[in-house]
């Protein structure tokens, strides 16, 4: 790829990127994601510079992705991955040419639709009795990986903000009568505080003195040092003996923490709040869950046919 360069004064590509990277402080693991979407969008244009793109460019890209010859494996791209690629160009773009910051001269990106991607929450989660199952067998190893996966479904934490979680991110409420876990960059940089069930601070807290009496957990310290690819292991690992037919992730278990909370009676707003959703719409989804397994519309007829044979 031809690094392209502007005319003096001028930011070139690699600054404007930057430039906004840093304006939007994403998390870690998006701002990696957002870069590389633009490092391949970037190699996909090579003759042109990103003030310097239109449409047709973004519309062949996506086909591209589409079709696999644009992607990093060579092999086509599903909906979700495909969107995951695009919207940040669509960001940028949109950040890029407002007249207050003038970078570009439109938006090329404006008639660009992203892929429709299918809800998946509806379906990836685990039961009830699933996670005690797991639990239950994680309890039997590490106590890490136990408090991994059981901090997972309470707290409804995405992955990438699990192993960022230090000690330090830990505190009382002004009554001392519960504890809060500050998450200092969730999706698109967001804070929010998430309440820590008291049995499960008890044995946090637990765990962390017995790692003091080894010189560590420090409030500086990470909780769980350890990367988002390891989580999966272990809980990869750990379904593999309690379920073999299910592939759980992370996500799933932030699906289940949803779905259960709702189940057992918490507002759509308390779980926006813990899940840290933008929109409201996007918790709803699993109210629609939740309502099915409540009752559906076959149980209603069902009753009603009933009551006619008795």
């Amino acid at each position: 790829m031809v690094k392209m360069t502007s005319p003096e004064g001028e930011l070139d590509d690699e600054q404007i990127i930057d430039l906004y990277l840093a304006v939007h402080g994403h998390s870690p693991q998006t701002a990696r994601n957002y870069r590389r979407a633009f490092l391949l969008f970037r190699g996909f244009v090579t003759n042109k510079q990103l003030a310097q793109v239109n449409w047709k460019d973004i519309e062949a890209f996506k086909m591209g992705l589409a079709k696999g010859y644009c992607s990093y494996s060579g092999q086509p791209l599903a909906p979700a991955s495909i969107s995951a690629l695009i919207a940040p160009l669509k960001s940028l773009y949109k950040w890029g040419s407002d007249p207050n910051i003038g970078l570009f001269p439109q938006n090329p990106a404006t008639a660009v639709k992203i892929p429709s991607v299918p809800v998946t929450s509806t379906k990836r989660y685990l039961t009830q009795e699933e996670v005690l199952i797991l639990l239950k067998h994680l309890k039997k190893g590490k106590e890490r990986n136990y408090l991994i996966v059981l901090a997972l479904v309470m707290l409804g934490l995405r992955v990438s903000e699990l192993v960022s979680v230090r000690w330090g991110n830990f505190q009382p409420d002004p009554l001392n009568t519960s504890v809060w876990l500050t998450v200092e960059k969730g999706k698109g940089g967001k804070q929010r505080g998430v309440k820590v069930p008291g049995r499960l601070w008890s044995m946090l807290d637990k765990y962390k003195k017995n790692l003091q009496e080894k010189g560590m957990a420090a409030d500086a310290d990470y909780v769980f040092p350890i990367s988002p690819r390891q989580v999966e292991r272990i809980i990869q690992a750990a379904a593999n003996q309690c379920f073999p037919s299910k592939k759980p992730t992370p996500h799933w278990l932030r699906h289940t923490n949803a779905t259960l909370a709702l189940l057992s009676g918490a507002t759509l707003q308390q779980v926006q709040s813990t899940l840290g959703h933008s929109h409201i719409n996007t918790t709803q989804r699993y109210l629609h869950t939740v309502e099915q397994i409540e009752k559906a519309a076959p149980d209603y007829v069902e009753d009603c046919l009933m009551v006619h044979e008795e």
